[in-house]
């Protein structure tokens, strides 16, 4: 399963861009789009909105459950990916290039974020 080296991921399997003018990409992992089976709906955070490290902000749901979305930092709502709203499944395609679900202008460095090898760790025994 792809984790690439060069992002930032949370023990909730998100994933985080690198920092672009103070603006970072959020996603989900390619293993958790494997374990939430085929997406069908997402709702995520709007425009403006305040999110927080750590805090729900949105929701996948998938033929299996509903799986709460966590946001990897604190900041304001910059853009929300309308072609996930429109085709969910582009989580499971594409969880690392057309997949991704916001991005976040961040307010505060994160706290809790796992290298590319530290997540694949915390993953293989899964």
């Amino acid at each position: 399963m792809s984790t690439p080296e060069n992002l930032r991921y949370t023990k909730e399997h998100e994933w985080l861009s690198d920092v672009v003018d103070g603006v970072a990409t959020v996603g989900i992992t390619a293993f958790a789009a494997d374990a939430l089976g085929d997406v069908v709906y997402a709702q995520l955070p709007q425009v403006g909105d305040t999110v927080t490290e750590g805090e729900t902000c949105g929701e996948l749901e998938s033929t299996k459950s509903v799986s709460d979305l966590y946001s990897p930092v604190s900041g304001e709502i910059v853009e929300a990916n309308q072609d996930v709203v429109d085709d969910p499944a582009l989580v499971n395609t594409a969880p690392f290039e057309g997949g991704w679900l916001f991005k976040v202008r961040i307010s505060e460095e994160p706290k809790d974020v796992l290298s590319a090898e530290e997540y694949t760790k915390l993953t293989a025994g899964n």
